[in-house]
């Protein structure tokens, strides 16, 4: 005879809220391509980068890009997504980033049911891409 434990519905409730707060958090992940052929330069300070939604008129060099996909439900905070996208730009040695694609979008499916009564969701998340950049040096006067 099989002897149960009388705290089996305290583990069962643990591991229910355990999940559930799995499944709420809010989720971020980034990808940093540096350009072939763009300047190294060594790692700026992330809250010096500027985030921009337009290239400056300052005369820049391209780095390379960094892509953010952010969850949408639960969303993570602007600061939290901004953050990422300034460290990742500090790598590179950036002073500003581009921001050049910021959209909801289907980033992928899921599938539920048996082999007969499939159920097919869509899965949308936030992707963000911008361009890193460094500031040229201003030319020497005549």
């Amino acid at each position: 005879m099989k002897r149960h434990s009388k705290s089996w519905p305290f583990h069962a409730l643990l591991l229910g809220a355990l999940a559930c707060t799995l499944v709420s958090c809010a989720s971020i992940d980034s990808t940093a391509t540096r350009y072939a052929g763009a300047p190294h330069c060594p790692p700026t300070d992330p809250a010096t980068v500027q985030i921009l939604r337009s290239p400056p008129k300052q005369p820049h060099d391209r780095l390379g890009e960094v892509m953010i996909d952010a969850s949408i439900d639960p969303e993570p905070s602007i600061e939290v997504v901004e953050a990422r996208l300034r460290n990742e730009a500090a790598k590179f040695g950036a002073d500003a980033v581009v921001v050049v694609y910021d959209h909801i979008q289907r980033v992928g499916t899921v599938v539920s049911g048996g082999y007969w009564s499939r159920t097919v969701y869509p899965v949308t998340g936030h992707r963000l891409v911008g361009v890193a950049i460094k500031y040229s040096p201003p030319p020497p006067p005549p």
